[in-house]
């Protein structure tokens, strides 16, 4: 009997699945404790993420320490959805505590307790009585990246006029609005201390020119030596100074020696003889009387009276000279492509080098013709006597007296006086202050230095925001000129360029100001030069190079140069943003119904890029443009939605 029983197989199935059941109960418990685990886990990161942009705005508006930290605690907890807050923890450390400096730093522990604990307790190893699962994680929020901005402002004469919707001038509302961004970001900056210069600002006022500071007159980047190929547009040494055509002969002329112009012969003075003749040297070798003094001339004058002889040295009137004019630290833009470029001057490619500025003197003195008649020119820049240039001056073309360069070695009379540069004078078009490089507005010295800067710009002049953005970039960069911005591979810098203007890029002819242009300069002198020169004996103006076929390479009117420098503006935009630079424009009382002043605006919004935080409110799909347009009632809110804009808060891991 036994035997049979043990030989009998009825009822295998059930006890099989008695025996299966066990690990198929274990395996869907651990499913849904899995599941549930998995959810909360997701819900509570979250939550952390959640709390620390919300608590880190909390911070950027002023929040205390303590509130910021109870503030936290209690996003947190209200963000966990079915999670029981008595299950986590949270520390939170604060930016001015963490040693890495800027970040908000919050750190949630979760303690999961599983629904079926002996399944959990088997599975997950466990040997004790508690079967929890604890999570830790972290979640820190950089309250700003490290900052350099660079505010390139209009500092054009129109800005003079009233703000719309506003009794006050352009400019003043300009100045208050940049000056409220600076001071926006520098307190929120407070919170990086450990963060060596966490915001700076530099400022490129812009006019027909930029002005990049006297100072720099001997920098290795500025052509000193006269090598570029526009340093010496003209400038007609070779007609006016070779051994045959100076007025001094041999005694005192200009040879050129592998491209560079020098001084030559025993009639120059110490100083000059055998060195390079420049822009810089023409400032100053322009002289003017300003007084004189008694010289002996080394005889004398003997009286004998009495038997007795007196004898007096004899003396001459000998007029001194100073110094006519001084460079006022404008420079010309670059030939193209370097104009719109970041590219590093180089003595090795002379076209990169920076030339200052020197607009020639027009001729337009009266001066006796051949048949006795006087004439006088009409010209924009007639600031230096030409009358010297030659004993036939009839046989002088206007051209030829304006590029001749004698005249301008011969003293000037006493009273004389240089004119204004904005009337005037070999710094013609040069009106905005210099620019200030990019200073640590943390400190109070830096912060001041800057606002000093802004409430110090004049408002006069003609507009080049090309030159205007481009300077802002270089100053950003951490190449020369300007070396202060940081390495373009440090991570966590941001580099913004800030453009404001308040009117269309403008380059005027000679007609616009009812002058007559004699010597076919087809322009008044500005950063680009005379649009009438052909860049290094060609036919094309340097403004007119590598434009598109849109632009009259022969057409010279104020609305071509108009056009032209957008184009230009353009193209440097796009090399600006390829140069991880983020650009943000603001077009300040522009009127979309005038066609220049339209082409701007859209220029300007083309330009811009994009924001990395806002959507288009038109398109969600897409990110909103950094610009705005502008009034004088809205500029100051418009500052506030830029400094917004830079203070947003990433999570950062």
């Amino acid at each position: 009997m036994i035997r049979k029983f043990g030989n009998d197989r009825r009822g295998n199935y059930a006890l099989m699945t008695v025996l299966a059941t066990v690990p198929l109960i274990g395996g869907l418990a651990l499913g849904i404790d899995f599941t549930e685990m998995s959810r909360q886990r997701q819900n509570a990161l979250n939550a952390l993420d959640a709390a620390g942009i919300a608590t880190a705005q909390q911070i950027v508006a002023g929040a205390s320490d303590a509130d910021a930290k109870a503030y936290a605690k209690n996003f947190f907890e209200t963000n966990l959805a079915h999670i029981d807050p008595a299950n986590t923890t949270l520390a939170v450390t604060l930016p001015n505590n963490n040693t890495g400096g800027g970040t908000l730093k919050l750190c949630g522990t979760l303690t999961y307790k599983p629904y079926f604990a002996p399944t959990a307790r088997i599975l997950l190893g466990g040997t004790g009585g508690d079967a929890n699962v604890a999570f830790n994680t972290c979640s820190e929020v950089r309250l700003k990246n490290t900052l350099e901005v660079s505010l390139v402002l209009d500092n054009s004469g129109s800005m003079t006029e009233l703000g719309k919707g506003s009794n006050k001038v352009r400019f003043d509302l300009l100045k208050s609005a940049a000056k409220q961004l600076v001071d926006q970001l520098a307190g929120q900056a407070q919170m990086m201390r450990q963060v060596t210069r966490p915001v700076q600002f530099s400022l490129v006022p812009f006019a027909a020119s930029v002005n990049v500071g006297p100072d720099n007159a001997s920098a290795a980047w500025m052509d000193t030596t006269g090598i570029s190929p526009i340093h010496h547009e003209n400038f007609g040494w070779l007609a006016s100074m070779s051994p045959s055509a100076s007025p001094w002969g041999s005694n005192k002329y200009a040879e050129n020696l592998a491209g560079v112009w020098y001084a030559k012969g025993a009639g120059w003075s110490a100083a000059q003889k055998d060195r390079p003749l420049t822009r810089f040297s023409l400032f100053d070798l322009m002289q003017t009387q300003i007084g004189s003094h008694q010289a002996p001339t080394g005889t004398q004058t003997c009286t004998t009276r009495s038997g007795r002889t007196t004898c007096v040295p004899d003396t001459v009137t000998v007029p001194d000279y100073g110094r006519t004019a001084a460079w006022g630290g404008c420079v010309e833009a670059r030939p193209s492509p370097h104009n719109i470029s970041d590219t590093a001057a180089s003595t090795g490619t002379p076209a990169t080098m920076f030339v200052p500025m020197f607009a020639p003197d027009e001729p337009g003195n009266k001066w006796t013709l051949s048949n006795g008649s006087v004439k006088t020119f009409n010209v924009i820049n007639s600031w230096w006597d030409d009358n010297n240039t030659s004993t036939n001056t009839s046989q002088i073309s206007q051209l030829a007296r304006q590029t001749n360069m004698a005249k301008y070695l011969y003293p000037a009379p006493m009273g004389f006086a240089i004119p204004d540069p904005i009337d005037g004078g070999p710094n013609y078009s040069c009106t905005t202050t210099p620019i200030t490089a990019l200073t640590d507005v943390t400190i109070s010295s830096g912060l001041n230095k800057i606002k000093t800067a802004i409430d110090n710009m004049q408002a006069v002049g003609a507009t080049n925001v090309p030159e205007g953005l481009a300077w802002g970039w270089r100053t950003l960069s951490s190449g020369a000129p300007f070396t202060e911005g940081r390495p373009e591979t440090e991570r966590g810098n941001d580099k913004v360029v800030i453009v404001l203007t308040d009117g269309a890029n403008t380059y005027y002819t000679p007609g616009y100001f009812r002058r007559n242009d004699y010597a076919n300069n087809r322009s008044s002198y500005s950063a680009f030069g005379y649009t009438g020169v052909g860049y290094s004996g060609t036919s094309t103006t340097r403004m007119y190079m590598n434009t598109s076929s849109n632009i009259g390479k022969s057409t010279y009117t104020e609305e071509n140069y108009s056009n032209a420098m957008n184009e230009q503006f353009t193209a440097l935009c796009d090399n600006a943003k390829a140069g991880n630079i983020i650009v943000m424009t603001i077009a300040l009382d522009l009127d979309s119904k005038n066609t220049a002043e339209k082409a701007q605006m859209d220029a300007l919004k083309a330009c811009s890029s994009d924001s990395r935080f806002r959507k288009d409110q038109t398109d969600p799909s897409k990110p909103e443009k950094l610009f705005w347009n502008s009034t004088g009632a809205t500029l100051s809110d418009d500052f506030k939605a830029i400094g917004n804009e830079l203070s947003n808060l990433r999570i950062v891991s």
